[in-house]
C-alpha cells in the first residue's frame, strides 16, 4: 500500500464546541503520528458550523507544535482569498519554526459562499481568474530573493515548502501539470472528474526542479468501523450533515441514526450517493478491498483519507483500522 494521510476539516459536532474540535484534532494527530501516517492536512473552510479549520495556518502550526515527525499542511489554503506575499510569510514562519514538516497546498475555489466570499477578498467584484498568476507570484517569494527585490517574504525566502496543487475539475491538473507541481485531488467529494484530471495530469506534466515526475494524491472518504454495519451507521453522520449543506442548512456534525429512511428526499439520496460514490465503509476487509481497488483504479502515489465522525473514540477507530489496513496491504 502506497502512503496515506490525514485530512482533518476539525469537526464541530453537536453539543460541542470549537475548544473540543481543537483537543481532538491535537489527539488525533498524535494517534496518526503514532500509527504511521505520512501528513496531517487542514482545510480552509469558512462561515461553517461544522467546521473548525477556517484560521488554517494557524491550526497547522498548533499540530506541529503538538507533534514531532508527522508533516502537517493545508489542504488547502484557499489562495483567492488571500494575498500570496501574506501566505508565503505564514508557511515560511511556519517552516522555520518546523523545518522539514510544512506542506502547502494550494486551491482556487473559495470554500465558502457567496456572501461570505465578499466578506473575505480583496477584489471579490473583480471577476478576473488570477490563480496562476498568484501561484507563480507565490512560488516566487520562497526562491531566494534577488538583492534588488523590493519586496520579500520573510521568513520565507529560500526556504524549502513543498506547493501542492489541489482541484476538484481539469483546471487544477492542467495548471499543475504546467507548473510540475504535485497534484491533489478532492475525490473525497467531488469524484465526477477524477479519471480525466489524473490522466491529463499525467500527459501535460512538466518537469520542474520542484518535481521530476508527476505525483499524485487522492482524496477518500473512508468510514471504518469494527462491522459493515456499524460502519454505515457513522456514515449517517456524514450523509445528514450534507443534506443540511444542499438545503442551506449547514450545521454541526449531526449523530449517527440507525436509518436514513424519512430524512431525505429520493433525489436528496441520489445527490448524497452520487457525491460520495467512492467513499468506503465497512469493516477491516471492507475497507481493505476499498483501498486496494481505489489505489489500483487511480494508481496514485498517496491517499488522503478523511471522515466526519460524531464520535471522536469511533473516529479515532476508524483511522487506526485504515492505519492497519494499508500496513497490512
Amino acid at each position: 500500500m502506497i502512503p496515506v494521510s490525514v485530512l482533518d476539516l476539525v469537526p464541530i459536532c453537536v453539543g460541542a464546541t470549537a475548544s473540543d474540535a481543537f483537543r481532538n484534532m491535537i489527539d488525533l494527530a498524535r494517534h496518526a503520528e503514532r500509527w504511521g501516517y505520512q501528513r496531517y492536512w487542514l482545510a480552509e473552510h469558512h462561515n461553517m458550523a461544522g467546521v473548525g479549520s477556517s484560521a488554517t495556518s494557524v491550526l497547522i502550526g498548533h499540530v506541529a507544535g503538538q507533534t514531532s515527525t508527522i508533516r502537517v499542511g493545508a489542504g488547502g489554503v484557499m489562495l483567492p482569498n488571500h494575498a500570496p506575499l501574506v501566505i508565503a510569510e505564514q508557511f515560511g514562519t511556519l517552516e522555520a519554526l518546523y523545518p522539514g514538516r510544512i506542506d502547502l497546498g494550494l486551491g482556487r475555489a473559495p470554500g465558502t459562499d457567496p456572501a461570505t466570499i465578499r466578506a473575505l477578498r480583496r477584489d471579490h467584484l473583480d471577476p478576473t481568474d488570477r490563480f496562476p498568476e498568484e501561484v507563480d507570484e507565490l512560488r516566487r517569494y520562497f526562491r531566494d530573493a534577488a538583492p534588488n527585490a523590493l519586496v520579500r517574504a520573510v521568513p520565507g525566502a529560500g526556504l524549502d515548502v513543498p506547493i501542492w496543487i489541489l482541484g476538484s475539475s481539469t483546471y487544477g491538473a492542467r495548471l499543475a501539470a504546467a507548473f510540475g507541481l504535485p497534484y491533489a485531488f478532492a475525490s473525497h467529494f467531488a469524484p465526477d472528474h477524477l479519471d480525466v484530471a489524473l490522466r491529463l495530469y499525467r500527459e501535460q506534466f512538466r518537469p520542474s526542479a520542484e518535481l521530476a515526475a508527476p505525483r499524485v494524491m487522492a482524496g477518500v472518504t473512508v468510514f471504518a468501523a469494527d462491522t459493515d454495519a456499524e460502519a454505515r451507521r457513522l456514515f449517517t453522520s456524514l450523509q445528514q450533515q450534507f443534506v443540511a449543506l444542499r438545503r442551506g442548512r449547514p450545521g454541526p456534525v449531526p449523530p449517527p441514526v440507525d436509518s436514513m429512511d424519512g430524512r431525505w428526499s429520493r433525489d436528496e439520496q441520489a445527490g448524497v450517493d452520487h457525491t460520495f460514490r467512492d467513499a468506503i465503509v465497512g469493516g477491516p476487509d471492507t475497507v481493505a478491498r476499498g483501498l486496494r481497488a481505489f489505489v489500483a483504479r487511480t494508481r496514485a502515489d498517496e491517499l488522503m483519507v478523511t471522515a466526519q465522525i460524531f464520535d471522536h473514540a469511533a473516529r479515532l477507530r476508524s483511522f487506526e483500522l485504515v492505519a492497519q489496513a494499508a500496513a497490512a496491504a
